[in-house]
């Protein structure tokens, strides 16, 4: 017999149990009754969906009832086929499986399972206390292992170690890879900074669409702060507390980028050892950020398609689907019309992406925003370099400001944190002031010139125009009808 407290310190077997005290055999391991510290039941566990399979009734409807008021759902199976009915439906976030049952060992079942894409979490439990099957259960995928019979405390600190450790593997695999992908010293990343028009427009519809599962499309030159939006919009929305998750579909190799969104199982290709969890699966319930979506294949494109209408991801390699529950939020720097019109991006996905399209000003149209944010880079910089803080004196605000930054807020970024390692603004690296900079234009003239621009690069699209310019439609429509346009 071997010391069940190696595998799950909250076990109690039934010999512990004759030698406790009366007082707490009611309630279990060192608790009274079924005062269940529902301190310890996290957000996460409150948000699950478990599985329970088991061919005993009478345990199934104990487990039913000790978890029913602690999580979002809670379903049954009899036998290993009825599971395969639920898991090929519903997504769980956790499964509980008996290991002896009339049709097949539960661990012969789930190494099954983990060969075919299941990556449900399971918690296996049994009335035999052997070693050899507690190593076969972990072999076969299990995540703990809990021995009947056991309180009802016992099996909820054993889903809720399952959660938090699940949970915890996503956010570690996902912090490794931010680090992989995030600009060094980047800051504030959730910030939306400015409080030019044009920003405070994007802000005020980022907060009216924060709130519904829509998918977003964010457009805008390199540089402008599309990821940024998408993260502010993330934070203010009612998943904030879940994963998000920024995958830049330029940098993936096209015959990858399923491999990583969808995962995959052992075998599915040459170099599979072992399966692998996708982004997309990694991110559930939380926000998923596609940047530059047009760099996607056109197969690639096809499968997004599919989730974005079903909410079902399929791991390379198997035919199991599984539900999801994800925010898509896209953003790209190219024209989709365009790319639609050259055969390179599907019709029918940007009809389904383009449901509000949110247009990031360039920092050229956003005023002293670009002063307010060379100032925020100065501060962030100088601290993480160690370098001394540069004076915007007005010849270099004014410089700045001249400046059309064509490579938007990174361009400004990067500047400034050239400025602080050689101790001086390099000036001369910016737009030189010319006799055309200097000359006073009058004011209707500019702001025609800008109207009709605008219309232009959107191909006449008033809404789009006013977007970008931080103005309202009312305001287009007023100016062009004075023009007779």
């Amino acid at each position: 017999m071997c010391d069940w407290n190696r595998f799950n310190s909250d076990v109690v077997t039934p010999q512990d149990l004759r030698n406790m005290p009366a007082g707490k055999q009611a309630g279990g391991a060192g608790m009274s009754g079924n005062d269940i510290d529902k301190a310890v039941l996290t957000d996460r566990l409150k948000q699950a969906s478990i599985l329970i399979v088991d061919d005993e009734p009478g345990m199934r409807n104990f487990m039913v009832k000790t978890l029913s008021p602690y999580c979002k759902s809670v379903a049954e199976a009899k036998d290993a086929a009825s599971a395969n009915d639920l898991l090929a439906q519903y997504h769980f976030d956790v499964m509980i499986l008996d290991n002896i049952m009339p049709d097949q060992k539960g661990i012969d079942w789930l190494a099954e399972q983990r060969s075919k894409g299941g990556f449900t979490d399971t918690i296996m439990i049994t009335a035999y206390a052997d070693l050899e099957t507690a190593i076969e259960a972990m072999r076969a995928g299990a995540s703990d292992f809990v021995l009947k019979p056991f309180r009802s405390n016992q099996i909820l600190n054993a889903v809720r170690r399952c959660i938090q450790m699940a949970t915890l593997r996503r956010e570690n695999a996902l912090l490794l890879r931010e680090l992989d992908t995030a600009d060094i010293g980047r800051k504030r990343r959730e910030q939306l900074i400015g409080e030019s028009p044009a920003i405070a427009a994007v802000r005020d519809t980022l907060a009216r669409v924060s709130t519904v599962a829509t998918p977003v499309l964010i457009t805008g030159a390199s540089g402008s702060g599309k990821e940024v939006a998408a993260r502010h919009m993330h934070q203010s929305s009612n998943r904030a507390t879940m994963p998000f998750v920024a995958i830049n579909c330029a940098t993936i190799p096209a015959d990858m980028i399923e491999i990583e969104l969808f995962g995959h199982v052992a075998g599915a290709f040459p170099g599979a050892g072992q399966a692998r969890e996708g982004l997309l699966p990694s991110a559930r319930g939380g926000t998923v950020f596609l940047d530059e979506v047009a760099a996607l294949s056109l197969s690639a494109q096809t499968a997004l398609l599919r989730v974005l209408e079903d909410g079902m991801v399929r791991p390379i390699g198997t035919e199991r689907a599984i539900q999801l529950d994800l925010r898509f939020v896209l953003a790209t720097s190219a024209v989709l019309e365009h790319e639609v019109a050259e055969g390179r991006f599907r019709e029918d996905l940007l009809f389904r992406i383009n449901v509000v399209e949110i247009a990031m000003p360039p920092l050229s149209r956003r005023e002293t925003d670009t002063i307010v944010l060379a100032e925020l880079f100065i501060k962030d910089i100088s601290s993480r370099l160690g370098l001394p803080a540069l004076d915007i004196d007005p010849d270099t605000r004014a410089a700045l400001l001249r400046h059309d930054w064509p490579g938007n807020i990174r361009e400004l970024r990067n500047f400034i944190e050239r400025s602080l390692i050689f101790g001086r603004f390099p000036l001369d690296t910016l737009s030189p002031e010319t006799p055309a900079t200097r000359q006073i234009e009058p004011l209707d003239q500019v702001e025609r010139r800008e109207i009709l621009r605008a219309l232009e690069a959107v191909n006449g699209n008033r809404t789009k125009a006013a977007l970008r310019l931080g103005v309202s439609r009312k305001t287009i429509d007023r100016k062009c009808a004075a023009w007779g346009l």
